[in-house]
């Protein structure tokens, strides 16, 4: 039996998370007065703690099976989220979101694992998997805009619901996969051993071109709400944002099987530079457009950085998926300060027009990257 879409419905649970710390943003600000700066601040603590740690758990993940992970880290990001809309100061709020950061980043190593055996190395298939975070991404804003704006922040850990559904549907299939004892089966997912070397150098510049790619779209995932205007244009935007992400993982699959990976990435890198830079000069509705369109460029490698990263570290898988999978949505949190500081000191269009250097780096960087040998 397949178990990807089971595997992708989990992804869509923990996802849903670090989605849900954007829609949060508005609400922070209309009803605790923080600023740009502040609510970068609340963006950054998701990330940070999650950025830092991510490898970690794919070292872990690499030495030792560690699939019960996954339901526990499910729940984790999603107590994180519920409670840091109740928290009582901004300490408190910045830390819990910090712990939902820390869930996710427990996360994507093991899944990114699990769902290699269960793909059977089809990019197809990994795309499917990786649609479920995107899909989680953009019910976010369709969740938590409606709750908190009929009850406020205090309705908050209801949000911790989904992320107990998750956990309770990922179950299965993370005990057939790992022989129903939750210790996993063989160590390697392959046939045999892997007798290819790793190749830390490729894998170094596809890191980077990830860490341009996640500066953007965190950029976008941040503001581009309140730069629409907050309130239901911003959720409109939030969701275009995140919805668009969907298409963008499904066509990246079937154009990897046409046209290879290398040069999928290459040209979706180059189509988010006009549409990123057409969300900061656009007006109106067709602002919503351009958010489409960067977020469909910029989700085409999505699951194509995870199994091109698997196949340049054959021996590391578990660090691999941690890197391209969880790096992929975190690292950008970083920079959300420098981006609010922009804002403030200037303007937020100001802010946002500096991203779009970020897709050209990542394209002229996707230049450099050849498909593995022996993949």
């Amino acid at each position: 039996m397949n178990r990807v879409p089971m595997l992708a419905a989990g992804h869509a649970a923990v996802d849903l998370y670090q989605g849900a710390v954007p829609a949060l943003v508005p609400f922070l600000v209309a009803e605790r007065g923080y600023g740009y700066v502040a609510v970068s601040g609340v963006v950054l603590a998701a990330t940070l703690l999650s950025s830092v740690v991510q490898p970690l758990f794919g070292l872990l993940t690499d030495r030792w099976r560690m699939p019960w992970l996954i339901p526990l880290s499910m729940v984790a990001a999603g107590a994180g989220v519920a409670v840091g809309g109740v928290a009582g100061s901004y300490a408190l709020t910045c830390l819990a979101v910090a712990l939902s950061g820390l869930g996710v980043a427990a996360y994507h190593p093991e899944s990114a694992r699990l769902a290699r055996i269960a793909s059977a190395g089809s990019h197809v298939r990994m795309s499917w998997f990786s649609l479920g975070g995107t899909l989680g991404f953009a019910a976010a804003p369709v969740l938590v805009t409606p709750l908190l704006a009929g009850w406020g922040l205090g309705a908050s850990p209801m949000l911790a619901v989904p992320a107990v559904a998750g956990a309770l549907a990922t179950l299965p299939a993370v005990l057939a996969l790992t022989g129903g004892d939750g210790s996993g089966g063989t160590r390697r997912e392959g046939a045999g051993p892997v007798r290819r070397r790793d190749d830390w150098r490729s894998f170094t510049r596809l890191t980077l071109v990830i860490v341009f790619r996640s500066v953007v779209y965190v950029g976008l995932s941040t503001f581009v709400a309140l730069y629409v205007g907050g309130g239901a244009a911003g959720a409109v935007a939030l969701f275009v944002l995140f919805a668009g992400g969907a298409a963008g993982t499904v066509l990246g699959g079937r154009l990897a099987a046409r046209w290879g990976r290398v040069r999928t990435l290459r040209l979706a890198y180059a189509a988010a530079v006009p549409a990123v830079a057409g969300v900061v000069l656009a007006q109106g509705p067709a602002a919503y457009v351009f958010v489409a369109a960067s977020s469909v460029a910029l989700y085409v490698p999505f699951s194509l950085h995870v199994t091109l990263g698997q196949d340049l570290l054959p021996n590391r898988v578990g660090t691999a998926g941690g890197v391209t999978l969880g790096l992929a949505v975190s690292v950008g949190g970083l920079t959300s300060p420098l981006v609010g500081a922009v804002a403030e000191a200037s303007s937020l269009r100001v802010a946002l027009g500096c991203l779009v250097v970020f897709p050209v780096l990542a394209w002229l960087l996707a230049r450099t990257l050849e498909e593995p040998a022996g993949a």
